[in-house]
């Protein structure tokens, strides 16, 4: 309800009470470049406790997720997490590339077992002489180097290749086991499906974090699309505040924001105080949220 917005009620008294991570995928060409980067820009003084880089499907975008943590790692303050994945490499090819990120800097990254080379949809296999699965992922990162902090992924709905939900819960304790020490959902658009998986998840004796991953719906038929494949479900009452807005986005990014705020205080309300966003490389609807959730840039201390 967007009554739901009231101050006195939900708003933190300042930045310590919430925690925020951004993710965003590495641009294919100098229009999106310029975009990811303002959108960077516009995010940083929401001081994030750190953004992630994604790891396109069949490791297709390696090169310019490399480029993208350096940069980031570079040019800016923030602390950058960077997404690797099992597919198509050895596990040679895989521990040079955590060298190489140990080398330059980063300390932080998010482990996945990643979608098959042909795409999502296709049966897993695991690439010849490389990791099996996330769990062997996070084995051999700290292996190679043990400061590496290591977030994995985690499944409310399940992921779509697991035959059931408690399957998909063993998968995620074998990750903890191998060192993981935080775990982000996969989207979701009902709150109590997280606190249900939530309960599932304690229950197995996982206590490490358990970061909702937030998706505002820039355009609701390409968020229906990657719902499908992703194993989420899209409820009715979402796509009946998506109808007859198709060629009013001017609209849809009024409601994609307040529908996401709702959401993200909802869990703040239940006591949730840490969020992970999926920006897709878009700034204005995240920066609005965090607003709505009472975070404020940070100020600048003059020279």
């Amino acid at each position: 309800m967007i009554s739901q917005l009231r101050p006195s009620r939900f708003m933190p008294a300042g930045h310590n009470r919430i925690a925020t991570s951004f993710e965003f995928f590495p641009p294919k060409d100098e229009a999106m470049e310029k975009t990811l980067w303002e959108s960077v820009e516009r995010l940083a003084p929401m001081q994030p406790n750190f953004v992630s880089v994604t790891y396109g499907a069949g490791g297709s975008t390696r090169e310019r997720t490399h480029a993208t943590v350096k940069r980031i790692l570079q040019e800016t303050s923030l602390t950058p997490a960077a997404h690797l994945t099992c597919v198509d490499a050895t596990r040679e090819e895989i521990d040079a590339i955590v060298h190489q990120y140990h080398d330059a800097g980063v300390r932080h990254i998010v482990a996945l077992r990643g979608d098959p080379v042909s795409g999502a949809g296709a049966r897993y296999q695991p690439s010849p002489g490389g990791y099996e699965n996330a769990a062997d992922l996070v084995r051999g990162i700290k292996r190679a180097h043990p400061d590496f902090e290591v977030s994995v992924s985690a499944y409310p709905e399940r992921h779509p290749d697991s035959p059931t939900l408690d399957a998909d819960i063993d998968m995620l304790k074998a990750k903890v086991d191998a060192g993981a020490t935080r775990a982000i959902t996969q989207f979701f658009f009902e709150n109590d499906l997280y606190f249900r998986y939530l309960d599932r998840v304690r229950a197995r004796g996982i206590d490490i974090p358990i970061v909702p991953g937030l998706l505002p719906v820039q355009n609701f038929k390409a968020a229906t699309n990657f719902a499908a494949r992703a194993g989420a479900s899209v409820p009715a009452w979402l796509a009946e505040r998506f109808a007859g807005l198709d060629d009013d986005p001017a609209t849809r990014k009024l409601i994609a924001a307040a529908v996401t705020a709702e959401q993200a205080i909802d869990l703040l309300d239940r006591g949730v105080t840490s969020f992970h966003f999926y920006t897709m490389n878009r700034a204005d609807l995240v920066y609005a949220i965090c607003h709505l959730l009472g975070l404020r840039p940070a100020v600048q201390q003059a020279a």
